[in-house]
């Protein structure tokens, strides 16, 4: 199961219907709190933050996560517009596992879900 903390709806459109495409279950959370309750309840594989997101807070969110040690080896990955470099660095002093342009995440999303899922990849 992966935990997506993203309110952009083209985005989470697209991570809806790749992962139903490959049988991948996902939930959405929207907000700090939200997400931080279900990745402590559903133990994800992997939680996907879109990293230009005001509702969910990420850099917040991810320095929290990564400060419980409940919650702290749980992977996480942000995507962001690459010219957003201070956004980038943010994310990396926060501790978020890996950081990808926007564009990269939506060519590499099947195979980011498939091997978050424990599946092989393309």
């Amino acid at each position: 199961m992966i935990l997506v903390a993203v309110d952009d709806l083209l985005f989470s459109s697209k991570i809806r219907t790749t992962a139903k495409q490959a049988g991948i279950d996902v939930t959405f959370a929207r907000t700090p709190s939200e997400i931080l309750e279900q990745a402590r309840a559903l133990r994800p594989s992997l939680v996907i933050f879109d990293l230009n997101s005001a509702k969910a807070d990420p850099i917040a969110t991810v320095a929290s996560m990564k400060a419980d040690d409940g919650l702290a080896s749980i992977p996480t990955l942000g995507f962001v517009s690459h010219v957003h470099t201070a956004v980038i660095e943010a994310a990396r002093q926060a501790g978020i596992d890996d950081v990808m342009a926007r564009s990269a995440f939506a060519g590499r999303l099947a195979d980011i879900l498939l091997a978050a899922a424990g599946r092989p990849t393309s």
